[in-house]
């Protein structure tokens, strides 16, 4: 007997989420208008290299308020889980264009070690950066504190993102600040350089992540380790089960498992059962959408799995 229950997360409450990338996108603007102005005013390869990273933001925060709007249509006739996934497509776009800024990154200071330039106005293009860099921290911790609140891969890559900008403002700003200094003219792209792998380094996580996704990976350890606590305690119940799947779309987790039942239970006995595990498996996962099969226990056949044949 194939039975499923579980509330699909409200397309409202997801829908909600599309401000947080305005959020960003406002960020983005305000972050290129300074760091270009860094750039002009000094001609600091390092700060060049910040102002593009925050163009890819902008890019980047716009396909994020596409995806959320996507992610937040309720489910259809084409779509009976709804259209979470999407949230994957945003994310794997920000991690491939964070590489591209990061390899334009790293282009663009070699060249400027072979050709080293003197650096201007290294002054009020500090204080200009600095002040791209609190504008870019500000958004970065309203969309991770919202991306985890709502268990939102989207926003989470954009914060991410964001807060990736902010420690390559903090690296360029040390070393032209070095520079002014010493006027030691090589610090700059070297900096830049190193900056650039920092970056490559965050894409690969995101990515990872994105691909997981995509791939309908399990569940973390730690939210599989909830699973068998709560199969366990109804094993006590004589319960056993088989077959556990599960996997997350963005927001959504889906879990499928084979309940066994000892056969002279009736179908309401092992109805409520199967309820009481599913209200058991929410409550430490909420919005799972669960999905139990019951079986009688002393048949042999029970235990297949649903791939044998």
């Amino acid at each position: 007997m194939q039975r499923s229950k579980a509330a699909l997360p409200e397309s409202g409450s997801r829908a909600s989420l599309a401000r947080f990338a305005w959020i960003s996108i406002a960020a983005s603007i305000i972050t290129i208008a300074l760091k270009s102005s860094a750039y002009l005013l000094t001609n600091s390869v390092g700060f060049l290299s910040d102002a593009v990273e925050s163009l890819v933001n902008l890019v980047a925060g716009v396909m994020a308020l596409a995806m959320l709007t996507v992610a937040a249509r309720p489910p259809d006739e084409d779509h009976a889980y709804g259209h979470s996934k999407a949230e994957y497509f945003s994310s794997t776009t920000e991690g491939i264009l964070i590489l591209i800024a990061a390899g334009g990154i790293i282009f663009t200071a070699i060249q400027r070690f072979f050709n080293p330039q003197p650096l201007e106005q290294l002054g009020i293009g500090l204080v200009v950066s600095a002040a791209a860099s609190v504008v870019n921290f500000a958004a970065a911790r309203i969309l991770l504190r919202a991306g985890k609140r709502e268990n939102s891969i989207t926003l989470e890559a954009d914060a991410h993102h964001l807060m990736t900008d902010v420690w390559t403002s903090v690296g360029i700003i040390s070393g032209v600040g070095i520079v002014a200094l010493t006027n030691w003219q090589m610090l700059d792209p070297l900096i830049a350089i190193v900056v650039g792998l920092n970056i490559v380094w965050t894409a690969g996580q995101l990515l990872r992540r994105s691909i997981a996704g995509l791939m309908d990976a399990s569940l973390p350890s730690d939210e599989l380790q909830l699973i068998e606590n709560v199969m366990e305690t109804h094993r006590g119940k004589g319960v056993e089960f088989h077959a556990l799947r599960t996997r997350q779309s963005a927001a959504r987790r889906f879990i499928s498992v084979h309940m066994l039942v000892p056969g002279e239970w009736t179908v309401h006995d092992s109805h409520h059962i199967a309820e009481n595990f599913e209200k058991d498996i929410r409550r430490e996962l909420p919005d799972a959408i669960v999905h139990t099969h019951l079986e009688p226990i002393e048949d042999e056949i029970s235990m297949r799995d649903i791939n044998e044949k």
